[in-house]
């Protein structure tokens, strides 16, 4: 196999109570073919924010192909790496997720295959550092991840509603992982692990079930979206149009700036329009779209 073309869908991670350990893979997304060559490394981008990414060994998705070939002990080959990008970069949708698993699924296939899924899913989760965006972006679908005890990681799929419409608005500012975290405090009472730990437990139930109360209930969290709330813009005023036009709740999706909005099928194209018109108003350029979960995670293009 000379050239392999990977496909590797956007996610939104914690979902409110899931703080790193809970996120879902979105229908949006990346493509990165990995071409042999003879010698070097070329790398070109295309599509939204395409000037923005490194054309040289810094790209992230080289990096990780790179540290691929190191873990299996095999000659880094000389590759052409062609980007095509729809994931919008610093905006909580795990842009730097695609680029990991993309160039460790890229490598492994190339190199034969001599890693399975879920040490792919190990692998990455150790380059990013938490497993919230990578295991979805691979695998697929609703997922949460736990430390094992045999092995790093237990990854648990979990099922989502059909009725459920996941509706992201990207807004035209950036918020880096590192800012976000910085406002999170060291520690936490009893009291505000009591409360997620029930609310992470209601998220699940209704995500599987689609009841209505237990979503408006479930999508609040005291570990990290009240401390990150202040650094997005406009905030309380696009969760307030999304719930009064139908939403169970917004929530920020990963670190920000993007926001996850969850509403029934029927409401969705008015909760839609409902965030674009807040934050349009506060004079804040935003896409806003609706999206599916996708079940099946990376795949490989033929």
């Amino acid at each position: 196999m000379s050239t392999v073309t990977v496909r590797v869908p956007a996610t939104t991670a914690n979902l409110g109570a899931g703080f790193d350990c809970l996120g879902a893979a979105l229908t949006l997304y990346n493509e990165f073919q990995f071409s042999l060559v003879d010698s070097g490394l070329k790398i070109t981008a295309t599509g939204a924010e395409a000037d923005r990414v490194s054309l040289g060994s810094s790209n992230l998705v080289y990096q990780a192909f790179v540290k691929f070939y190191d873990r299996i002990g095999q000659p880094l080959p000389a590759i052409q790496l062609d980007i095509k990008m729809d994931v919008p970069l610093a905006r909580g949708l795990g842009s730097s997720a695609t680029a990991i698993v993309g160039g460790l699924v890229g490598a492994n296939q190339l190199a034969g295959s001599p890693l399975t899924q879920l040490e792919i899913a190990e692998f990455a989760t150790e380059i990013e550092g938490h497993p919230d965006n990578v295991v979805p972006a691979l695998i697929g679908g609703c997922r949460l991840a736990a430390s094992g005890v045999d092995r790093a990681w237990e990854i648990c799929d979990l099922s989502w509603h059909s009725s459920i419409v996941p509706i992201v608005a990207i807004p035209d500012f950036e918020l880096s992982t590192a800012e976000a975290r910085s406002v999170l405090p060291a520690t936490y009472s009893r009291a505000d692990a009591i409360f997620n730990t029930a609310h992470l437990g209601l998220l699940i139930r209704g995500l599987e079930t689609g009841n209505a109360d237990w979503l408006k209930a479930a999508l609040h969290d005291r570990i990290h979206q009240p401390y990150r709330e202040n650094l997005i813009k406009g905030y309380e005023m696009v969760r307030t149009a999304a719930i009064v036009s139908g939403a169970y709740g917004m929530v920020i999706s990963g670190a920000g700036s993007t926001v996850l909005a969850l509403a029934h099928q029927e409401k969705a194209e008015s909760v839609n329009a409902a965030m674009e018109k807040a934050w349009m108003d506060l004079g804040v350029g935003v896409q806003v779209k609706n999206l599916a979960i996708e079940s099946q995670g990376t795949s490989l293009i033929y």
